[in-house]
């Protein structure tokens, strides 16, 4: 489990394909991690295998390959880094398990005074969820929605979020991986089973 906190940025160091899917070495400076470790990689949950003072390995499954803009990234490319939420740690943002949904795209970037507005596409898979003041999770940075059209969404960022993730390295264009509230799909789910319960209730 994440928070949406992100605690660093890190650079792909190499990336290396195999018959089952890709391994990417990535740079960070958090000291000591170990063999096993969970760590959300823009957003994309990933098991620590092999590790250095200032590197580690992951590796990418088929499926994330698949499902992922994990399978395009390349040598020199900046990502976001989070660890697994400790037991006794601060919870600052919101939710987030590191189970990408789907990848939008980045519609528009502006200026706006000291902070900046980001427009992204909004898939229809996950529409259900994404509101107006709700949360979301955009390549593993906890944001909340400032607007939702019906066919795109916006978030405001603020210098900070800014400066020390690797959303200012997006442009129109890009992908960016999408993790809606999990809230949102338990309510979802109880509702359903609800719903249904009425429904075989009125047909008796």
């Amino acid at each position: 489990m994440f928070t949406g906190i992100v605690e660093a940025t890190g650079e792909i160091q190499s990336v290396t394909a195999t018959d089952d899917g890709r391994r990417l070495r990535i740079t960070h400076d958090f000291g000591a991690l170990h063999h096993g470790q969970s760590i959300s990689v823009s957003g994309v949950c990933l098991t620590v295998e092999r590790f250095d003072d200032d590197w580690f390995e992951v590796f990418l499954a088929a499926e994330t390959v698949a499902k992922t803009y994990l399978g395009t990234v390349d040598e020199g490319d900046v990502v976001n880094l989070e660890r697994a939420l400790a037991a006794d740690g601060r919870f600052d943002g919101h939710l987030v398990q590191g189970h990408v949904d789907t990848t939008a795209t980045v519609e528009a970037v502006e200026r706006v005074g000291e902070d900046w507005r980001y427009r992204f596409s909004l898939p229809p898979e996950v529409r259900q969820y994404v509101v107006s003041k709700g949360s979301v999770a955009l390549d593993g940075i906890s944001l909340t929605v400032a607007e939702r059209g019906a066919e795109t969404f916006d978030v405001a960022i603020i210098p900070t979020t800014y400066e020390l993730t690797a959303l200012s390295e997006k442009s129109p264009g890009d992908p960016i991986h999408v993790e809606v509230d999990v809230v949102a799909k338990y309510v979802e789910s109880m509702l359903e089973g609800y719903l249904a319960g009425v429904d075989e209730r009125l047909e008796r």
